[in-house]
């Protein structure tokens, strides 16, 4: 009986302890717990992350710890202390947190002592999407940009068509960019199925956040077949029979086929992910620099000016019978239609760059102020607070597509309390964990706005309200619409 007594005191006391949480100890930043055991916050800031991390720095300043679905996650709100907890890398680390919900999401065994290397080489790896391997890689998706948008849209009328705004940019990029990486099949220019592939990623991308949120993927209804029909797709013995593939591509087949432990299936999944990684952003990124420069004519006007004066000068004449072909110079050169993308970014992307703290220890924040974190806490910056901050960005609400150049030149010079932020726009991350494939999506971007303008006349539909974002996807990266737009186009005439 004494035993039964002791027992159920011990789990009334091990509830008690549960049902408190923690409490801050001395030279924490401030606690916002919650009312709701393990859940804390995070119902609040899955509602409204940035609205929810303002109203909490207007009330407990810079730095905060808050409760988030059993996890603790200090918040760091002021940008100027951004390069501070960037370079910390030794005690806050990120693959911690990747390497757990990646393969969780994706669905291959986590990369660990059992493939020796492995972990090391798909890191390597990721130089082939960048420097000199960044120039085949570009001319490719022109060339697939170019086959996708001619065979599909572009024809010899001159009608007036109707199309909606997300699912355009989505059909093409979709799969320009696949061909891009992944490389055309036996005997034919375009993938059969394209379609299905692409209606089924859409199906996994709406319960991405899920998944991220770790949230066991049979409660999702049929998504584990969903990502199982996307995994089947690369198979190895499918993907050895296509031509035309990215060298990033090429390299990841043949390491994993060193790994005689790893499934063709996990093998796949591998491959998908990239897929992902490689549409998830890009293509809302791209919807929304399309959108605004469409609902913004002198915007759009001005962009395409600067395009065709680049073209001119280049000696490169345009023609709407040809294809048109955009070099990696030319590309470049594009000053104000960069800008206008990263602005698209600035007002859309919501991406939060965390570390996962590996000891308890004293974060430096500057040279007056320390605050100590716990191992296993989330440190946390998010950008969006930075991005639409009026102090850095004048009516930050606005789009201004020219906000990133001056005197004709890429605009670095922002700040923040007279000092010039090291980190003033970060749709890609930061530090060691900034997106490898930023400048190839920047690319992506920047060729599908020069074909749409160079070949179209665009203007939105009437009677229809402004886009607004789809919050959901909030601290993921670039939103989505909550709706989409619709949209006329016709061939531009000659």
């Amino acid at each position: 009986m004494m035993s039964q007594l002791l027992l159920l005191g011990l789990l009334l006391l091990l509830l008690l302890l549960v049902l408190r949480g923690r409490t801050r100890r001395e030279d924490e930043p401030p606690l916002i717990k919650g009312w709701i055991p393990f859940i804390g916050k995070a119902l609040e800031f899955g509602k409204d992350a940035h609205k929810f991390l303002k109203e909490h720095k207007r009330k407990f300043g810079d730095v905060f710890t808050v409760q988030i679905a059993g996890k603790y996650m200090t918040f760091i709100m002021d940008p100027l202390l951004y390069p501070n907890i960037i370079k910390q890398g030794r005690q806050l680390d990120f693959h911690e947190f990747s390497n757990r919900v990646a393969p969780f999401a994706f669905g291959y065994p986590p990369v660990t002592s059992k493939f020796p290397g492995l972990q090391e080489q798909i890191k390597r790896g990721f130089i082939l999407l960048q420097g000199d391997n960044l120039t085949p890689l570009t001319e490719s998706m022109m060339s697939n940009l170019m086959l996708v948008f001619r065979q599909d849209y572009l024809d010899q009328e001159s009608s007036w068509k109707t199309a909606y705004m997300y699912k355009f940019c989505n059909s093409i990029m979709f799969e320009a960019t696949f061909l891009t990486m992944y490389g055309k099949p036996p005997s034919a220019s375009r993938h059969s199925g394209m379609s299905v592939l692409e209606k089924d990623f859409i199906k996994f991308d709406k319960m991405f956040p899920l998944l991220v949120a770790q949230i066991p993927i049979w409660l999702l209804g049929r998504t584990k077949a969903i990502r199982q029909r996307l995994i089947n797709y690369f198979l190895p013995h499918q993907m050895s029979c296509w031509s035309h593939s990215s060298e990033f591509i090429r390299t990841r087949f043949e390491m994993f086929e060193q790994y005689d432990t790893l499934r063709d299936f996990d093998k796949a999944a591998h491959h998908f992910a990239i897929l992902w990684a490689s549409l998830g952003n890009t293509v809302p990124a791209t919807f929304w620099a399309m959108y605004y420069l469409v609902s913004h004519p002198e915007a759009l006007q001005f962009v395409r000016q600067e395009l065709e004066d680049v073209l001119r000068l280049s000696g490169v004449e345009f023609s709407r019978d040809k294809d048109a072909t955009l070099t990696p110079a030319h590309l470049e050169k594009l000053v104000y239609m960069e800008s206008a993308i990263e602005e698209s970014f600035r007002l859309c992307s919501a991406s939060m760059n965390i570390r996962v703290a590996q000891e308890d220890f004293s974060l430096r924040l500057d040279a007056e102020r320390s605050a100590a974190v716990r191992k296993g806490d989330i440190i946390a910056l998010y950008p969006q607070a930075m991005h639409l901050d009026p102090e850095i960005y004048e009516d930050p609400e606005t789009f201004r597509f020219d906000r990133y150049v001056q005197n004709g030149q890429k605009k670095t010079d922002f700040y923040k309390d007279g000092q010039k932020l090291k980190h003033y726009l970060m749709p890609f991350g930061s530090g060691a964990t900034k997106c490898p494939g930023r400048f190839f999506a920047i690319n992506e971007i920047k060729q599908f706005l020069s074909v749409i303008l160079l070949y179209l006349d665009l203007e939105l539909e009437e009677g229809q309200s402004k886009a607004t974002l789809d919050l959901s996807r909030a601290g993921l990266g670039v939103m989505l619409p909550a709706k989409d737009v619709r949209f006329r186009y016709r061939l531009r005439p000659v």
